[in-house]
């Protein structure tokens, strides 16, 4: 048996059908258009629904751009750190995640708002300068992992 031996088995296929061809065709006279009006007679401008809200109506229209490979990130502050760890803690993901300071998936961004006063052994997956002057001002030391 070769590939152009093949072929679908019967009754799989069925014939096209062929519209207005008459009264003896399955879609004879009107041809499945009904009677009289604009669709009868024209073919409907592209988009075209019946008068239902078409669908490039439908859909809300929304200013700007969306970048789809934007990485995102849960944002703590060293005001927050401060508030929530004790002088000589290890401020991991983890423990920032179980204070309630982000959330367990995101990789963690350390910002520099607020005033720390205490020394922290900060790791994080980035900080931001102003964040890590006044970590290592305070006598803390940062980790970027």
């Amino acid at each position: 048996m070769r590939v152009h031996h093949l072929k679908p088995p019967k009754g799989a296929k069925r014939d096209r059908t062929r519209v207005g061809r008459g009264r003896a065709g399955a879609r004879g006279k009107t041809a499945g258009r009904g009677m009289k009006g604009y669709l009868a007679r024209n073919q409907p401008k592209q988009g075209f629904e019946g008068g239902q809200m078409p669908l490039a109506r439908r859909v809300p229209k929304k200013k700007g751009f969306t970048n789809r490979s934007r990485e995102a990130w849960a944002v703590v502050n060293v005001a927050a750190l401060a508030a929530r760890f004790e002088a000589g803690d290890a401020v991991t993901p983890e423990s920032m995640a179980q204070r309630g300071l982000v959330r367990r998936r995101l990789p963690v961004k350390v910002l520099g708002n607020g005033d720390i006063d205490r020394a922290l052994t900060v790791q994080a997956h980035a900080v931001s300068r102003s964040a890590r002057e006044k970590i290592e001002g305070a006598g803390g030391t940062v980790e970027v992992l």
